[in-house]
């Protein structure tokens, strides 16, 4: 019978996992800062392909990035100010009409409100309905205190697109200093790496705001033709949830389903149509053209990730969740291909 082997675990070993712990504990603590890197990543990302394109027209990257900016933010103002009056509207009518909504969706289905009352839904439903109508201005308030709260208000607002404007500007002296703290044999690695994950997740971030913009227009304009109450609000509804694949195309039908059920049951029928038909489109045309240089996450690991970022740290968990899952993932399709 053999002895009983022991696990010796060296010194050296030991302080790295308490270091990794530490570090982990350190990102967690500072995770606010952390969220507004990666948002500057992210936007550094999205318009360093604009200042290359200046760029070889001799315009100097500063320059071209200040005109990018000027070009984003004029876009995000109008927009703002034409569709912010509007989609507080409409939800403060939808919210208050939820009640009116669910009664004329079972009316439309028949059999439905039988079986909700049977099973104990159509009480759990209308616990839930008269929540949100109680707590809809509050929601609102929490809404705002938690974006106050994130972006520390203009100030880090600023931050970001200062941190964003260097990465673009001075790119080749930030990943010269990145490299500068490596061992040098690891530093033609290190860069490689570092521009994969850019070009990653540059294309995953620009890919995703043209297909929310495709979207919710196509939802937008079929609802309209429809006649469906609250087009633009859940118009904006489909085009946001774009970024969570597979699942986010059928959260957003479920409210346009119900408020077309409640107008007419073939009206009902017909936005389910007109939400199969959009999404064929996406999958079969939209996707593979617009996405094809992108991230290529696999669904499930978007979906993952996105809970677990919401879960661990709420709306910053949301916002950062991808882009790390992409740092992730693209490491260890590395690690994968030199262990093959």
């Amino acid at each position: 019978m053999k002895p009983p082997q022991s696990v010796s675990i060296s010194t050296s070993t030991f302080m790295k996992a308490v270091l990794i712990v530490l570090g982990l504990w350190f990102l967690w603590f500072v995770r606010d800062v952390v969220a507004i890197l990666v948002v500057a990543v992210l936007l550094a990302a999205l318009i360093d392909p604009f200042a290359d394109w200046f760029e070889k027209r001799r315009i100097p990257r500063g320059i071209a990035v200040l005109i990018v900016y000027t070009i984003l933010i004029a876009i995000s103002s109008v927009v703002l100010i034409m569709l912010t009056p509007v989609v507080v509207e409409q939800s403060a009518q939808l919210v208050g009409n939820l009640g009116g909504y669910y009664d004329e969706a079972s009316d439309s289905f028949g059999r439905f409100e039988q079986f909700s009352e049977n099973h104990g839904l159509s009480e759990n439903l209308a616990l839930s309905i008269q929540s949100i109508q109680d707590s809809f201005s509050t929601s609102f308030d929490s809404v705002f205190t938690t974006v106050k709260g994130f972006f520390g208000g203009i100030a880090a607002l600023f931050i970001i697109l200062v941190l964003a404007f260097y990465m673009v500007v001075e790119e080749d002296a930030v990943r010269k200093y990145f490299q500068s703290l490596a061992p040098p044999e690891y530093q033609p690695y290190l860069s490689h790496m570092a521009k994969k994950m850019k070009n990653k997740m540059g294309a995953w971030l620009r890919g995703q705001l043209v297909l929310g913009l495709v979207v919710g227009v196509a939802v937008y304009i079929g609802l309209k033709l429809l006649g469906i109450n609250y087009a633009l609000l859940l118009a904006l509804m489909a085009g946001l949830f774009e970024v969570v694949p597979y699942v986010g195309p059928v959260i957003s039908l479920f409210p346009a389903s119900i408020i077309g059920f409640a107008q007419s049951p073939l009206l009902g029928v017909a936005v389910i149509v007109l939400y199969l038909i959009i999404q064929q489109i996406e999958n079969n045309v939209l996707v593979p053209k617009i996405m094809q240089k992108a991230t290529g996450l696999n669904p499930i690991i978007s979906i993952l990730a996105l809970l677990i970022g919401i879960k661990v740290a709420g709306v910053v968990g949301a916002i950062i969740s991808i882009p790390l899952a992409t740092m992730g993932v693209v490491l260890l399709e590395d690690l994968f291909k030199d262990v093959g």
